[in-house]
C-alpha cells in the first residue's frame, strides 16, 4: 500500500538519533525522499565527529527508501540555504521542512552563562529561522512561478516552552519563540500554499535522560509511552498534502495521546477610557485575576 508522502521530499534537521531519526525513519516508510541532516554533537552540543545520518540513510536505503545525507549546522545561514539547495539539486524539490536539531545546557538562571545561553539560543532558534526562512523563499518562487507546492513545516517546540520548566529557562525561552515563529510563518507564507505548525513532543531521548530520567513513564507491556517513534506518525499526517486545513497550530504528543495546545489569548479586560492611576492598577488587576483561568504550572516548581 502506498504512503501518505509518496513524491515528496523532505529535510527533517537533527536527524542521525532520537525523535528525528524516527520521524526520517517514518517519512521515508510513509514514501518520501529524505534529506537526512545531523551536525554530529554531543547532547550539549560540542562536536564528536560522529556522522549518524549515514546510518540512518543506510536504514531508509535498505527497505528501498531514497534518502541523502547532510551535515550542515543549522544554524548556520548559508549552510542552511546549502541544504535546501541540495534537497532541491537531489531530488528535484522541496515540499516539506522538519525542523527538530538542538541541544541542551541546562542551568538554573542564576548560574546560566552568557555562552550558554547563546549556544541553546541560536541551535534551537536560529537553528529553526536559517532551514525555514531559505525554504520559505524557494516555496515563494515556486508559487509566484505558478508551481504552488502542498508545502509543509513542522517545527519543534516543547512543553518547556509552552509551561516553562524549572532548571530551563534558556531552553524554554527558546522553545517558546519557536511556538512564537511558528504563528507568524503560517500566516506569511499562508499565500505559497505552505502550511505551519509546532509539535510539543514527550518521549525518551538524550535530551530528556538527564532532567526528566525519573518521570518518564517506564516502558509497559505491549506499548511504551516513551518511545519516540511514537511521535513521528503525526508528523508524517502533518507533512501530508491531507493536513491543508490545519496550520499555525501546536500539538503536544506524549505516547498515545494527542493535545491541541491553545495559545495565548485574550482574557478578562476592563477598559478604564482613561489613563490609569498607579493606585487603582491593584484592585483592577487583582478582580481580573480572580476571574481569569489558573496558568498551569511550571515543570518543576514546587507544590
Amino acid at each position: 500500500m502506498a504512503g501518505i508522502l509518496e513524491g515528496r521530499v523532505a529535510i527533517v534537521t537533527g536527524a542521525g538519533r532520537g525523535l528525528g531519526r524516527e520521524h526520517a525513519l517514518e517519512l521515508a516508510r510513509q514514501g518520501a525522499s529524505v534529506v537526512v541532516n545531523d551536525y554530529g554533537v554531543t547532547l550539549s552540543g560540542e562536536g564528536t565527529g560522529e556522522t549518524p545520518a549515514e546510518e540512518v540513510v543506510a536504514a531508509i536505503r535498505a527497505t528501498g527508501g531514497s534518502a541523502v545525507v547532510n551535515t550542515a549546522d543549522v544554524a548556520d545561514f548559508d549552510a542552511a540555504e546549502g541544504m535546501v539547495r541540495q534537497a532541491i539539486d537531489e531530488f528535484g524539490q522541496l515540499d516539506i521542512l522538519v525542523n527538530n536539531a538542538g541541544f541542551v545546557r541546562d542551568r538554573m538562571l542564576v548560574n546560566t552563562s552568557e555562552a550558554e545561553w547563546d549556544a541553546v539560543i541560536r541551535v534551537h532558534l536560529k537553528g529553526h529561522f536559517a532551514p525555514l526562512r531559505h525554504a520559505a523563499a524557494y516555496w515563494r518562487l515556486q508559487s509566484k512561478a505558478g508551481r504552488t507546492r502542498a508545502a509543509r513545516v513542522i517545527n519543534t517546540s516543547s512543553g518547556a516552552g509552552l509551561q516553562g520548566s524549572v532548571g530551563q529557562a534558556t531552553y524554554s525561552a527558546a522553545k517558546a519563540g519557536i511556538a512564537g515563529l511558528t504563528l507568524v510563518a503560517a500566516e506569511e507564507l499562508a499565500n505559497y500554499g505552505v502550511t505551519v505548525n509546532a509539535i510539543a513532543p514527550s518521549a525518551r531521548t538524550r535530551m530528556t535522560e538527564g532532567p526528566f530520567a525519573e518521570t518518564m513513564s517506564a516502558p509497559q507491556e505491549g506499548f511504551d509511552a516513551m518511545d519516540p517513534a511514537n511521535v513521528s506518525p503525526v508528523v508524517a499526517w502533518l507533512a501530508s498534502a491531507e493536513s491543508s486545513a490545519v496550520t499555525g497550530r501546536v500539538i503536544e504528543i506524549e505516547g498515545g495521546r494527542i493535545s491541541l495546545e491553545e495559545s495565548w489569548c485574550h482574557g478578562p479586560a476592563v477598559d478604564l477610557g482613561r489613563r490609569w492611576e498607579a493606585a487603582l492598577v491593584g484592585s483592577a488587576l487583582q478582580g481580573l485575576l480572580s476571574s481569569a483561568r489558573t496558568p498551569e504550572p511550571v515543570y518543576g516548581a514546587r507544590p
